[in-house]
């Protein structure tokens, strides 16, 4: 079944509805983590709670009795007395009398019923009240009373009650669990601490031993911890040391995925929006389940907002009552005048919060999404009477009302005015992220070099590094003299991945989701046969238009993705395998050596399109630079690069059509409307010279390249070296600067020839000197615009040198190195 509006597709999902849905493993989970690994029940009878009062004094009495590990003489006397309390209370077992005894409920204060008893028969001492508590690790190691999850992390000797269960239920396996955790340098000595004691709970509440442990009862208590407004410190280090020793069985996916937000169903997505009038409602979950197959995830959560919040939902509560979708003029006139603007809450610089009514900018999609909704009703009623006929209504939305030229033209004139205002000032941001790196990477070495406590300066600032005995080891806390606290490593990771992500966007124009998707499988390289010279190129997998393209990987791209595979590698010179999430989809992909991962917890993780956007928030705060027209803080997308990309290529000689191959566009007028400054008569001449080029163009030129082509095409790689580096331009393309190469901005300048660039500086400035001595003013000009170009030349070759000490100099030896990596991973 077809729409009958030509291209009546829901809206994407990121240009109308920010949902967080984030999906699980699988497409067709939909349930909460909760429900699809529900944890153990509590047992009502188990062989211990029958044990009786004779058989527990015998067991603290015994020389290897389960409390050998504490003074016997102290349980001897205290879990009489533990006993006798607990048989004054009521209840047929063990079990019973303590939670009917509201100790179990009190929690940490759970010691004042024995208190209470103790003073009540004149026998209260803070010592036999201490000795009677801590006996109650023994009746839990013996597996006698089984307290609840709540108790058990707010009340009684909890690292106590950690070695007690080791030593009475299951020491084979916490020896297991320790060699796991040893074996793994992701889970440091604090997290295996945290990991026992969860253990411990576990299997002091539901019994058994840690082979008994299912992915429920540890999700059951890192939601009680929550519950309890305590930091889950380590829920993933315990979640990943169980799944390694095979606890959870084969195949179990990681704890990120299981408690990643799950896709909802139709009804779900419809049914947040509180609809009143249920017939429409149920048409509005038909009608989305009809289009489900065709559409992916992402759009359906878009469609339900659209259709349910943006359209029906508005009605409801602008015309109580309404139960058609046969609409007046006037009803549809007021909905749609209220669509055209949103309401948003902003605070000013003062600090007063004011609402802000702007237009909204996805208003025709609105319109057009429920437009479809009314055409694809009448079409589907042609097919199916029975189930849509009665639906059929006058669609509210007329023909001429999506025409989009206007919008389009106005969006355009945005986007270049965004460009524009951008463009001048990605240096600066460029300097201040990577000097923002270098200071902060510096400070953490000088904070590792004091201990606790001691004071340093850094980075123009001193600091003291904090005294937290309880903090992970791998992480630096330091205070600035008026006391505030910054976690140093995070800062540095956050800075690395800033200045990662801005190089690579910058300097290939890539989407954000292709950024987010290479891997060390997209680094390859092709050996011209000739001369031997490896040519560095990056793999761009298919995204947007399902086509993959290769770039050439310049030096300073060189310098920024040795730097990401050397910081991502593991211990054994590998990429690490992590699964990233499908945007659109909602699920998750196959591992992959992915080259945008960090360490969160114990696991590395794929780094989301999320948090590039707050990594590009927090790089430009420390450059200082504000909108020119909100005069509020400069904000770039990751998108922004790539306009920024496309109008810098157009601007420096770059034929659009090649900027069209490299950006990976279908049409060339869609990498024209990224171009920002490009003349509109160039870009109509340019059209017309292409389609005169294309009806003259004869068709045997479309056939297999014969040998005689393919060395030429060769050649063009083998005629790039020139005596000062390497000309990037791309095949068949002429020189613009007509061989005048220190002028070109396609020139990468080669380090080691360094010493030759001063000289051609110093001559031009002889030259110069020269020209205006003899008065040729003619030649002045020329010559200051080549020596300009020199000067610029020995900049970037110095800036490369600042930035990768280690990292060769040459084009061939960069792609050495990523290729001896990438060959190291595999």
């Amino acid at each position: 079944m077809t729409s009958l509006l030509t291209g009546g597709q829901l809206a994407p999902a990121r240009d109308l509805a920010d949902e967080s849905d984030s999906p699980s493993a699988g497409a067709l989970d939909t349930e909460a983590p909760s429900t699809r690994f529900p944890a153990r029940a509590l047992a009502s009878h188990w062989p211990g709670v029958g044990r009786t009062r004779a058989e527990l004094l015998t067991m603290v009495s015994a020389p290897t009795g389960l409390s050998g590990f504490r003074v016997q003489s102290h349980h001897r006397r205290g879990l009489p007395l533990l006993l006798d309390w607990l048989e004054e209370q009521p209840g047929d077992s063990w079990q019973e009398r303590w939670h009917l005894s509201g100790a179990d409920g009190a929690g940490a204060d759970w010691a004042q019923g024995p208190r209470r008893w103790l003073e009540r028969i004149d026998k209260y001492s803070e010592d036999r009240l201490a000795l009677m508590t801590s006996s109650l690790l023994v009746m839990i190691g013996a597996d006698v009373v089984r307290p609840s999850l709540g108790w058990l992390l707010t009340g009684g000797k909890k690292r106590k009650l950690t070695r007690n269960i080791i030593r009475a239920r299951d020491r084979e396996g916490f020896e297991q669990l320790d060699q796991v955790c040893a074996q793994d340098p992701g889970i440091p000595a604090h997290a295996q601490r945290h990991a026992f004691f969860r253990c411990a709970v576990i299997i002091a509440a539901k019994g058994g031993g840690l082979a008994d442990i299912t992915i429920g009862d540890v999700l059951e208590i890192l939601d009680a911890e929550k519950g309890l407004r305590r930091r889950s410190d380590s829920s993933t280090a315990t979640f990943k040391a169980l799944r390694e020793m095979g606890v959870f069985g084969p195949d179990v996916p990681t704890f990120r995925e299981i408690r990643g937000a799950q896709r909802h169903t139709v009804e779900e997505l419809v049914d947040r929006y509180s609809i009143t009038c249920r017939p429409i409602r149920d048409l509005l979950v038909d009608y989305l389940k009809e289009r489900q197959p065709a559409i992916d995830y992402g759009t359906l959560v878009t469609g339900s907002y659209v259709l349910a919040k943006c359209f029906w939902a508005d009605l409801e509560e602008h015309h109580p009552g309404i139960a058609t979708l046969h609409l007046t003029s006037e009803v549809a006139s007021d909905w749609k005048r209220r669509l055209q603007t949103k309401t948003t809450t902003t605070r000013t610089p003062t600090g007063e919060t004011i609402d802000v009514t702007a237009e909204r900018f996805s208003y025709l999609d609105v319109l057009s999404s429920v437009r479809a909704f009314y055409l694809d009703l009448s079409q589907w009623a042609l097919d199916d009477p029975g189930r849509w006929a009665r639906w059929v209504a006058p669609c509210p939305i007329r023909p001429q009302e999506m025409n989009r030229r206007k919008a389009v033209r106005r969006r355009k004139a945005r986007m270049d005015a965004r460009t524009r205002d951008r463009l001048p000032v990605l240096p600066v941001l460029v300097r201040a992220v990577d000097q923002w790196r270098r200071e902060i990477e510096a400070t953490l070495d000088a904070a590792r070099l004091v201990q606790p406590g001691e004071q340093f300066c850094a980075g123009g600032e001193t600091l003291i590094r904090s005294v937290r005995p309880h903090a992970a080891p791998d992480n630096i806390w330091v205070e600035d003299l008026g006391g505030k606290r910054r976690l140093l490593n995070r800062e540095e990771d956050n800075a690395f991945w800033a200045w990662a992500s801005i190089g690579v966007l910058r300097l290939t124009g890539v989407r954000v989701e292709e950024l987010l998707e290479l891997s060390h499988y997209s680094l390859v390289q092709y050996r011209l046969p000739t001369t031997g010279e490896l040519i560095p190129l990056l793999q761009i997998v298919p995204s947007k238009t399902d086509t993959e393209r290769l770039l050439v990987v310049s030096p300073e791209l060189a310098d920024v993705l040795s730097a990401v595979i050397r910081r991502v590698r593991d211990d054994n010179e590998t990429i690490p395998l992590v699964r990233a999430r499908d945007s659109h989809e909602r699920i998750w992909r196959s591992e992959s050596p992915l080259l945008f991962q960090r360490r969160e917890g114990a696991e590395n993780h794929a780094i989301n399109p999320a948090m590039i956007s707050s990594l590009l928030d927090e790089a430009l705060s420390h450059t200082g630079l504000l909108d020119r027209v909100h005069g509020t803080a400069l904000h770039y997308t990751p998108h922004d690069f790539r306009r920024m990309f496309l109008t810098d290529a157009i601007m420096n000689g770059l034929p659009p059509h090649i900027a069209q191959v490299i950006a990976g566009h279908r049409d060339i007028n869609v990498t024209m409307g990224y171009n920002a400054v490009y003349p509109e008569e160039t870009i109509r001449g340019h059209l017309a010279f292409l389609a005169r080029r294309r009806s003259l163009r004869p068709s045997e030129e479309y056939r297999v390249p014969t040998d005689e082509e393919w060395q030429e095409f060769l050649g063009h790689f083998e005629r790039r070296k020139v005596s000062i580096g390497t000309c990037a331009r791309a095949f068949d393309t002429p020189c613009i600067h007509e061989h005048a190469c220190v002028r070109c901005p396609m020139l990468w300048p080669d380090p080691a020839l360094r010493p030759r660039l001063v000289e051609i500086a110093e001559n031009l400035t002889d030259r110069v000197a020269e020209a205006e001595r003899e008065g040729w003013f003619g030649e002045v000009e020329g010559l200051q615009i080549s020596l300009a170009g020199a000067r610029n030349k020995l900049v970037q070759i110095d800036q490369r040198s600042d930035r990768t000490d280690a990292v060769p100099p040459s084009v061939a030896t960069h792609r050495s190195t990523i290729g001896d990596e990438h060959a190291a991973s595999n």
